[in-house]
């Protein structure tokens, strides 16, 4: 089968919130899955599932430190997404992909645990929390909203991201658990550019998928499905 691949840069929440519901859209009406990677400005997304007593801090304090308040319609509670974190937005019919939710969370968990091997890390499941751990510690945090088997928001994966943030807020709502990421774990900087591939390659297996890299325009524009695609090197 074969899918979108499109990288967005550097975006606000708000922004990518937009470009996901658009995309999910064409989706929605046929067009094929689509794979977005961005990187966020700081901000704390709040979740379906979001309790005050996860946020240690004041929004003012929040404020102060350069740091959004966003809520959102994703399943979980609150996490933190800044510079250098690779966010994954898989947009993706899961009707294409066995019509099951909970399949969907736990094979979009097995493209984290591949990322992992691929660095020699053993990442691993921790139920009953949704997302992906390495030694003790969460490096992958994933909530999703599914409307009309259409699947928006996606995967949080810490690369060489400042962790301090976390620690203003429960992340997830889970305690007593610690955050990470590839950078910390392999004792080398992993860059979110490094990450890339490793996240492509898995999508790929876990999802028997083939990529196209489109650009953003080509996505939103009706007219670009006719056009030849460029293939992924």
């Amino acid at each position: 089968m074969t899918a979108q691949l499109c990288d967005v840069g550097h975006r606000t929440y708000a922004e990518a919130l937009a470009i996901q519901i658009e995309v999910a859209e064409r989706v929605k009406a046929g067009a094929p899955d689509v794979l977005l990677f961005v990187e966020h400005d700081p901000v704390l997304t709040l979740g379906a599932s979001f309790h005050e007593e996860n946020l240690l801090l004041s929004p003012a304090e929040y404020h102060q430190r350069g740091i959004e308040l966003a809520r959102t319609d994703r399943g979980g509670d609150v996490t933190f997404h800044g510079p250098n974190q690779l966010v994954v937005y898989p947009i993706f019919d899961v009707s294409r992909h066995g019509r099951d939710l909970h399949k969907w969370l736990r094979d979009l968990e097995e493209t984290m645990i591949h990322v992992l091997a691929e660095l020699g890390l053993e990442g691993y499941r921790f139920p009953p929390n949704t997302g992906v751990w390495v030694r003790g510690k969460k490096v992958a945090a994933i909530g999703v909203k599914i409307s009309r088997w259409v699947s928006i928001h996606g995967i949080a994966l810490n690369c060489d991201n400042d962790l301090s943030p976390f620690g203003l807020i429960v992340p997830c709502g889970i305690r007593g658990h610690g955050v990470t990421s590839l950078s910390e774990q392999t004792g080398r900087r992993i860059t979110i550019e490094e990450a890339k591939p490793l996240v492509v390659r898995a999508f790929e297996r876990v999802f028997a998928l083939t990529f196209e890299q489109r650009e953003l325009g080509e996505i939103k524009d009706e007219r670009s499905q006719a056009a030849p695609p460029q293939a992924l090197s």
